[in-house]
């Protein structure tokens, strides 16, 4: 499914503060891309419009065959490859200025092999862009994603294969904050349902629908709840800053050393 709770859409209104939250990496991002530039796991590809014409080259990575498919009719120029990470198998070494994956590392099961093929694929001096959700932020477990992390896990991995990068946390305001306590409170009421905790025993291939459809009635409940707050919000409640508490998603700057 393109439009799944686990691929956010600028079409779906419920989505809208998890759509303002992912677009807000791509507005930090934009000034800082350039050049040879690969995208992974692009969805629809709201975010290529905001950075696209800073590159010279544009090559879009997505497994699912709807989003390949629109991804081709509205940018017909770029590469478009139908493909499952982790390995960028066809794809040169030393290729790319500039590599974006927006929450993707987290469904992978080999992280550490995305991250050298992503290195693999830079060219010397070449900088990635990866985001991925805070795991002290998260409420239940999600079955969709392999693993979350928290900093200190995830400063570990990226130090294994980057000897440069940064990580940076997106944070939101009182309007933002404010959503998420509703969502918390909304999710730990369902949960109370869950008299067997089967959420925290059953394999996540079993959890995975009942998990989308529950999730997917949770964000229309908020919207009915209060849709002008819902609505309200926007990219700009969303700002970069050090990682604290308030961090949502790590946001990190990977920098291929030239040789």
């Amino acid at each position: 499914m393109l439009y799944s709770t686990e691929v956010t859409s600028s079409k779906i209104i419920s989505d809208t503060p998890l759509y303002a939250r992912t677009r807000k990496a791509y507005e930090i991002v934009q000034p800082w891309i350039a050049g040879n530039t690969l995208e992974i796991g692009c969805g629809e590809g709201y975010g290529i419009d905001i950075y696209k014409e800073n590159t010279s080259s544009l090559t879009l990575i997505d497994k699912s065959s709807q989003a390949v498919s629109l991804l081709r009719q509205k940018h017909p120029k770029a590469c478009v490859i139908k493909k499952r990470v982790p390995e960028l198998t066809g794809i040169p070494d030393n290729s790319f200025d500039s590599i974006i994956a927006f929450q993707v590392i987290e469904h992978l099961d080999n992280d550490r092999l995305f991250l050298n093929e992503i290195h693999r694929v830079l060219k010397p001096g070449g900088k990635a862009y990866i985001t991925t959700p805070n795991k002290s932020k998260t409420i239940v477990s999600n079955p969709w994603h392999y693993r979350e992390y928290n900093l200190n896990e995830l400063n570990s991995l990226l130090a294994g294969t980057f000897g440069k990068f940064d990580i940076k946390g997106i944070k939101g305001n009182a309007i933002t904050d404010a959503y998420y306590a509703n969502n918390k409170a909304s999710v730990t009421r369902i949960l109370q349902f869950d008299l067997l905790k089967l959420h925290r025993i059953l394999p996540d291939t079993l959890l995975k629908v009942p998990y989308e459809l529950l999730n997917r009635i949770n964000r229309l409940y908020l919207l009915k709840k209060n849709p002008t707050h819902i609505q309200s919000i926007t990219s700009d409640d969303y700002q970069l800053d050090t990682c604290s508490e308030g961090t949502l998603d790590f946001f990190c700057v990977l920098e291929k050393r030239a040789s």
